[in-house]
């Protein structure tokens, strides 16, 4: 397990660099783990567009969305969401959106 320091804490994070605890996220810790995880040194407002979308679909069902439910409602195409997050969106985007890993594709 490691972790990354936020606001003078540690904050845990599993071996792939996804929260242990997404209670703690918030969108400055996002930001952190932009840099510290993905080497994103900004997030324009197609990322937020979509960590917020994640997020939120988490926070009603305690899962990731489908990706096709993230193109919907962003009106983001695909292609454009593997531009964002090169690492993709289960593992890039849930992992900016404070997610715990997630267990198939999204």
């Amino acid at each position: 397990m490691s972790h990354t320091v936020f606001h003078g804490h540690n904050v845990e994070l599993n071996e792939e660099g996804f929260l242990t605890d997404p209670s703690v996220w918030n969108e400055e810790l996002a930001l952190v783990l932009a840099k510290a995880e993905e080497g994103l040194d900004q997030l324009t407002d197609d990322h937020w567009a979509v960590i917020r979308t994640i997020r939120a679909h988490y926070l009603e069902t305690e899962s990731a969305p489908m990706v096709r439910s993230i193109c919907k409602t962003t009106g983001l195409p695909l292609k454009r969401i593997y531009e964002l997050f090169p690492s993709g969106p289960a593992k890039g985007a849930c992992k900016l959106a404070g997610l715990p890993k997630p267990d198939g594709c999204v």
